[in-house]
């Protein structure tokens, strides 16, 4: 019998990884994984084989690779945070592509976010242009796919919006609250990553969702949804980031950093491109309304304190 392919995600036990991971083992893919933890449990046993990040150690990384048809790269930091920055997450990755090429890997296929640019004042975006530059220069043949924000039953940003606005009296919109977001299904999102790595031509593609929200009609329609009583109210982005940082202190977490409010008010988290995605995300809050921010989810303890050091989105 011909032995399946071996495809290595990044971050499989993470939060988008492991949907992708879901789709490459029912596809008959065998799956090596990449982490920063490898003593950490296995949620799919002996079906996907575990590797350390070996950044410090370029060959030993190349050697985890050896043997793969795809990379598939989801490693990225959302925020600094100790000594994880975005100037270390960017050389990370660049080790990794380096890697990749030293291996033999025959296709990269990379997470990365709407509207990257080299010159934008935000360290994300900016570090995402700079790893699709490095991606594009290394001679793999690629797939880059740009997703804005992705939800899903584990995902921090809707969840969270849901949470605050079941636990508090008001919820703050910075700003006028007109500048948009074109979510994802994670599943969806999956299916594109798979599919993009049985592909064998280069592409960049967005992948976003059918439907584009203001900031204020997603919260208001998460909160119509799971019947919040909550007043929404526009607020300063100054006062929001200060709201933000008191209630940080409160969960032990970062809710949203100053460059993230940034972000969102810029516009930068909407695509003009066709939607790839199919789900609608105003029918999945339909269908999860019982549970979407029944509980905080904490970045840090997600990948700070329990998890990957270098975040798999």
């Amino acid at each position: 019998m011909e032995t399946p392919e071996l495809n290595v995600v990044t971050g499989a036990f993470s939060y988008t990884g492991k949907y992708i991971t879901r789709r490459l083992l029912a596809r008959g893919r065998q799956v090596r994984t990449l982490t920063g933890h490898p003593e950490r449990p296995n949620p799919f046993g002996e079906q996907v084989s575990v590797a350390r990040y070996d950044f410090d150690r370029p060959e030993e990384l190349a050697n985890s690779l050896r043997g793969a048809t795809t990379l598939i790269n989801t490693y990225w930091v959302r925020f600094s945070h100790g000594g994880v920055t975005f100037d270390q997450a960017v050389e990370n990755s660049q080790i990794l592509i380096r890697a990749a090429e030293r291996a033999g890997v025959r296709r990269i296929v990379h997470v990365s976010i709407t509207n990257p640019s080299a010159s934008s004042s935000l360290p994300y975006f900016r570090g995402k242009a700079q790893i699709e530059s490095t991606i594009r220069e290394s001679g793999l043949p690629y797939a880059i796919l740009r997703p804005a924000v992705i939800f899903g039953p584990e995902d921090i940003l809707i969840n969270n919006i849901a949470w605050f606005l079941r636990k508090f009296p008001a919820f703050g919109v910075p700003g006028a609250g007109d500048y948009q977001l074109q979510p994802i299904f994670v599943e969806d999102m999956a299916e594109l990553v798979v599919n993009a790595a049985e592909q064998s031509d280069h592409f960049i593609a967005d992948a976003v969702g059918p439907e584009i929200f203001t900031f204020e009609e997603l919260v208001r329609l998460i909160a119509k949804t799971i019947g919040s009583s909550a007043k929404i109210v526009h607020v300063a982005p100054a006062l929001a980031l200060l709201c933000c940082r008191l209630s940080g202190i409160v969960v032990r977490d970062v809710v949203l950093t100053r460059e993230e409010i940034q972000g969102l008010m810029a516009n930068l988290l909407v695509a003009d491109g066709p939607a790839l995605g199919k789900t609608r995300m105003s029918e999945w809050l339909m269908q999860n309304a019982g549970r979407v921010g029944e509980r905080y989810s904490s970045e840090l303890d997600r990948h700070f304190r329990h998890g990957e050091r270098g975040i798999g989105q």
